[in-house]
């Protein structure tokens, strides 16, 4: 499979191979799904927390006899019945919403988002992706020159850059321009991938990711290269 790759200015320049196994797998729903859940499940904090009977303070003096008064028998006033109480059933830090998906599952997905990039023609390939200056306004105009450059982003509004190594000129121009982010290319990951319109990488970069992933079946994508050809 080969695809081309830009230099900075946005001129194509030359065509590479890239990995069949990571970049030509068919995707499911069912399995990128399974994988997107998980991830936003084990991000998610858990921050609402009530206290139950035992964790409100006082209450410890039985607020009056037990017979005798006329009244409803009480042992303490941090009942759930007394206003001030503890709180029957509520939220509470101790909840666990994690989900484990192995290893496998996990690269898999994500090369079946990347495969869908490829497919939509999402997945540009630089010779480099640097920014000497670290500036946001230089960065903003050189993706304005690339999309009228390159035909396949014209329309695209998010962009997620994909590096092989840290830059901290790239990162911090990063951060103030919307709509574009930027990530490690072993840590990419099926959210960050789907929550952008294209993504912007590096040749040494698409060497990292096939290296880095190495839980992806060449047999499945093989399968899926027969079932294309069909």
């Amino acid at each position: 499979m080969k695809i081309p790759v830009y230099n900075l200015s946005g001129d194509k320049i030359k065509d590479i191979e890239i990995s069949q196994r990571i970049f030509g797998v068919k995707p499911k729903v069912e399995v990128v799904h399974q994988v997107v859940v998980a991830q936003t499940a084990n991000a998610r904090q858990v921050l609402a927390h009530t206290l139950d009977k035992s964790e409100v303070r006082g209450g410890g003096k039985k607020p009056w006899r037990q017979k005798g008064t006329g009244r409803a028998r009480h042992g303490s006033i941090r009942s759930p019945l007394w206003r001030g109480g503890g709180i029957t059933f509520g939220p509470t830090k101790y909840r666990n919403f994690s989900k484990i998906i192995n290893k496998k599952h996990k690269q898999l997905a994500l090369a079946m988002c990347l495969s869908d990039k490829i497919l939509a023609k999402a997945l540009i390939v630089l010779e480099k992706l640097e920014l000497p200056t670290g500036k946001t306004k230089d960065l903003k105009n050189w993706l304005d020159n690339l999309k009228s450059k390159i035909t396949d982003i014209q329309n695209k509004k998010k962009f997620l850059l994909v590096l092989d190594k840290n830059d901290q000129s790239l990162i911090r121009a990063v951060k103030n321009l919307d709509k574009t982010d930027v990530i490690l290319a072993d840590s990419l990951n099926c959210l960050d991938i789907l929550s952008h319109d294209a993504i912007l990488t590096s040749e040494p970069a698409i060497t990292q990711i096939d290296k880095h992933y190495k839980k992806v079946s060449v047999k499945r994508s093989r399968e899926s290269e027969i079932k294309n050809k069909k």
